[in-house]
């Protein structure tokens, strides 16, 4: 005959097992993938910082401060006023302004990488005397091919402006190229639109371009 008291002693011993399986997994879903975190790819760090910005990971959201590592494939996000300063590699340097939007898709020291500019400005700056390096600049305006120099790219004027400072770039969009030297700039409209021929830009437009990243 069957003992109802041992029975019930094993059904509820069961029933504790079977919580402790839940508890388990539910834990086991709230824990981020570290061993996944860990495999990112360190390629730099924020020099400096001025209001809020962030990186955007696969699984975190990060508020950057000084000295913070930046990692591939993050999304980097200024707020209003902000200002960032990323130091990429041993040379190359990144100042961000305010409401920027950009993401470091690839990057290796001294022989370049690529970057995608979704908002905002960004002045690209390697010293005279480094390696030269290939990047190439992507946003929804065109591609900008860039060999160890110092140029603008973002809002300016109006439109969105390339202006390089020192060295040479390529300004590619809407099937026209536009090669700019020390001193020139370009201007695409909007999206879809074509580059402008080079052209020498004023003092005070210049200014305004390089005081939106500083």
């Amino acid at each position: 005959m069957n003992d109802p008291a041992a029975d019930n002693m094993h059904m509820n011993e069961l029933d504790r097992r079977a919580l402790v399986r839940l508890a388990a997994a539910g834990a086991a879903m709230l824990i981020p993938d570290v061993s996944q975190a860990q495999t990112a790819e360190r390629i730099g760090l924020v020099e400096d910082v001025k209001g809020e910005a962030f990186a955007q990971g696969r699984l975190e959201r990060r508020l950057l401060d000084r000295a913070a590592p930046v990692f591939i494939n993050e999304m980097i996000e200024t707020g209003v006023d902000a200002r960032l300063r990323l130091r990429l590699g041993k040379d190359t340097t990144v100042l961000v302004g305010q409401k920027a939007r950009l993401t470091i898709d690839r990057f290796l020291a001294n022989a370049g990488g690529e970057i995608t500019l979704e908002s905002g400005p960004i002045l690209y700056d390697r010293p005279a005397g480094a390696a030269p390096a290939r990047m190439q600049i992507r946003s929804s305006f065109g591609l900008i091919a860039v060999r160890g120099t110092r140029f603008f790219a973002g809002p300016s004027a109006g439109v969105f402006g390339v202006f390089v400072q020192y060295g040479a770039v390529v300004v590619s969009a809407a099937g026209s190229r536009v090669s700019l030297r020390a001193g020139q700039g370009t201007n695409i409209a909007q999206p879809g639109s074509a580059p402008t021929p080079a052209a020498i830009w004023k003092p005070a437009r210049v200014q305004a371009a390089l005081d939106s990243v500083a």
